[in-house]
């Protein structure tokens, strides 16, 4: 069953905390938000002008906060580069706090990808030991905790089709999934319909985003990643693509949420969710 639900990251740019958009969520008749998260402080979160969630907070009342609108966490997002060299004592770590954060939110899963850049000094193969040895601790928490660990394509790495293929098929493990991007996928240069339909049976959580004509026009090909939609979903040159995504999830019975990543400027994630329950309908 398609899910409809949207990133808290969506308001960042209005510095505003998660409560607005949480609440926009409930207006709207969306059952699932995801958050963010910060491992430390930041003074601008503290401030209320942020609207990630630090993993030292209390999670038992971020949940009672979401419970009483209706709400369920259907991701969280603690995607530190695991291709970095830091990602080795700082990523795992941070991902690691995370999975505990989400189990006491009932939140089924935490995303994680790669950095926006290749690291410099290193080759592919030693990058790929690197991620190997991120989700080899990593899912060993996972299993304890019964928590998927979702793999976005972001980075060079992850948007390279058969380098997802080689990092999913690392461990033979049900915790090993993918966070299916629409927009980066497409920013990417890839085609997202047949990069969703390779790895249909590995996806658990799916990014919605559409680009616009003129970012397409610079940068597609260029960069591998964008933090979320300009336009409304269904206005941009991606919108087609997103349309066969949906029924791509469709064909396989897909039974996950379909994460609204959209700048919420004015009017635009009210299109966008018109424009998807309409995809999901027909």
């Amino acid at each position: 069953m398609l899910k409809l639900g949207m990133h808290v990251d969506n308001w960042r740019h209005l510095d505003v905390s998660y409560e607005p958009a949480c609440e926009f969520a409930r207006k709207w008749g969306l059952g699932y938000v995801e958050f963010g998260t910060i491992d430390g402080d930041y003074f601008i979160q503290a401030l209320g002008y942020n609207p990630h969630i630090p993993l030292h907070s209390d999670p038992l009342k971020l949940k009672a906060y979401v419970d009483s609108l209706g709400l369920k966490v259907s991701q969280l997002d603690a995607a530190f580069p695991m291709s970095s060299p830091e990602g080795q004592y700082r990523g795992i770590a941070y991902t690691c706090r995370a999975i505990q954060f989400a189990k006491a939110l009932d939140c089924p899963c935490v995303d994680t990808t790669d950095g926006g850049r290749k690291p410099e000094g290193y080759t592919d193969d030693e990058v790929m030991g690197l991620i190997r040895h991120y989700y080899r601790v990593v899912l060993e928490w996972a299993e304890r905790y019964d928590m998927i660990i979702n793999v976005e394509p972001h980075g060079p790495y992850t948007t390279d089709p058969d380098c997802m293929e080689q990092i999913l098929g690392m461990f033979d493990s049900p915790y090993l999934r993918m966070n299916f991007d629409t927009g980066n996928t497409f920013i990417a240069g890839r085609d997202p319909v047949a990069f969703l339909n390779r790895f249909r049976h590995k996806v658990s959580h799916v990014h919605i985003k559409d680009v616009s004509p003129e970012l397409a026009a610079a940068v597609r090909g260029g960069q591998t990643g964008i933090a979320s939609s300009v336009v409304g979903i269904g206005e941009g040159v991606n919108a087609d693509n997103i349309a066969g995504c949906i029924e791509v999830l469709k064909k396989v019975d897909f039974d996950g949420v379909l994460s609204i990543e959209c700048n919420a400027a004015p009017g635009k994630m009210e299109q966008s969710v018109e424009w998807l329950r309409k995809q999901i309908a027909s």
